[in-house]
């Protein structure tokens, strides 16, 4: 099927461009499909040793430029940095919408890369053990079922900060938190939507019409 082909066409087209497939779906929508492509920031380029550094929210204008990979990878249009030899239109004639975007802070936190990008981040846990807390993401280390975050329960007037470490593998469901100020920001950098502000809730549609070349 041309959907098994797309996931792997767009890995180095999109590594071009710093970025990762965080997830794909291709649904049916009428005489049309419906191509929905998760993208995130690649943090493959960070030290070893980096455990806590922020990192950097996607821009419009970068979700702009993934748009424009994908469809031209979609259409076998794409010549750029990781065209993988004669480009193959992967959509065939059935008509698509496609929409590109970051995910949003409803999407569920799984794994490290997720817990990673979201240091500094309040999220709301809950654990194996039937156990919950809300707490600040502090510091991310390890991978795979090591993988282990360091977080902070933010403290109140009548008690203090609390730190803890949590096995990610222990973890049943994370999701960040809305946050419209930060304790101890000045300027509120996280804003309603999370420091990404708007930027993870808007997508880049691409309509592609059954034109006889797309």
């Amino acid at each position: 099927m041309a959907d098994d082909r797309i996931g792997p066409a767009l890995t180095a087209p999109l590594a071009s461009l710093g970025l990762v497939l965080d997830d794909l779906t291709v649904v049916p929508a009428g005489r049309r499909r419906v191509v929905r492509v998760l993208v995130d920031r690649d943090l493959s380029g960070l030290a070893p040793d980096d455990t806590d550094s922020p990192v950097a929210p996607l821009t419009l204008d970068e979700v702009a430029d993934a748009t424009r990979v994908v469809g031209a990878v979609l259409d076998g249009e794409y010549d750029g940095p990781g065209a993988a030899g004669d480009g193959v239109d992967l959509m065939g004639s059935q008509p698509y919408t496609l929409e590109v975007s970051s995910p949003g802070l409803d999407r569920p936190l799984r794994g490290a890369r997720a817990f990673r990008r979201n240091v500094g981040r309040l999220v709301a846990l809950t654990l194996a053990d039937g156990s919950s807390l809300t707490a600040r993401v502090l510091s991310v280390t390890g991978g795979g079922d090591d993988a282990r975050a360091q977080v902070e329960v933010p403290g109140t007037k009548k008690t203090p900060a609390t730190r803890h470490e949590v096995a990610l593998a222990d973890v049943t469901s994370a999701r960040v938190q809305v946050e419209f100020t930060r304790p101890g920001d000045a300027g509120a950098p996280y804003g309603p939507d999370g420091p990404d502000g708007q930027d993870e809730q808007d997508e880049q549609d691409d309509e592609k019409e059954d034109d006889g070349g797309h």
